[in-house]
């Protein structure tokens, strides 16, 4: 049943796909724009859609029509515009300061839970056991709480310089990503 060495394989292929330690600049930018961020929210928002992408995005996917190479350059776009924004220092979505959703969207959807973290769970599903992969979710879960949760630790450390060219050097980054993701996707 349980498997350490899948757990393994599936915990660091998550973690890579997820990116929390490459997302700092944005989970910075979240929180300086919204005066904090909801880490249990942001965590457990993105455990639920995991969860549920893992039992049911085949089948959501097939409800709208949509086959994986859609979904992976609908990611892209995404992956793309918010690599412009950090690149530029503008911003291409639109804020309402009121809605103090930052945790949720673009945190939690599209950054930890995005096109390539789906479509690699359905990928995890078809070749490990499923607690394996139950197991590998939970494990990611817990680094990207700590990391959301250390967020003011974190900007504090790295100052206003640090934060400038950490947030630019992972928007050219997310650029790369995006293009990658284009390119086989298309």
């Amino acid at each position: 049943m349980f498997s350490l060495k899948e757990i393994f394989s599936v915990t660091l292929t998550l973690f890579a796909v997820i990116d929390i330690l490459g997302s700092i600049p944005i989970i910075i930018q979240i929180r300086q724009r919204e005066g904090q961020i909801h880490s249990e929210k942001a965590t457990l928002v993105a455990g639920v859609l995991m969860v549920v992408f893992l039992f049911l995005g085949q089948s959501i996917l097939s409800l709208f029509g949509v086959d994986f190479q859609s979904f992976a350059l609908a990611g892209a776009v995404i992956i793309f515009l918010i690599g412009m924004e950090m690149i530029l220092g503008i911003e291409l979505f639109r804020h309402n300061p009121l809605a103090a959703s930052g945790s949720i969207v673009p945190l939690a959807f599209p950054l930890i839970v995005g096109a390539g973290t789906m479509t690699t769970l359905l990928s995890l599903r078809a070749a490990y056991q499923l607690p394996n992969v139950l197991a590998g979710i939970v494990l990611n879960l817990v680094f990207v709480y700590g990391v959301l949760k250390s967020s003011a630790w974190i900007e504090r450390k790295l100052g206003k310089a640090g934060e400038d060219i950490l947030r630019r050097v992972f928007g050219v980054i997310l650029l790369a990503i995006a293009i990658k993701l284009f390119k086989s996707n298309f």
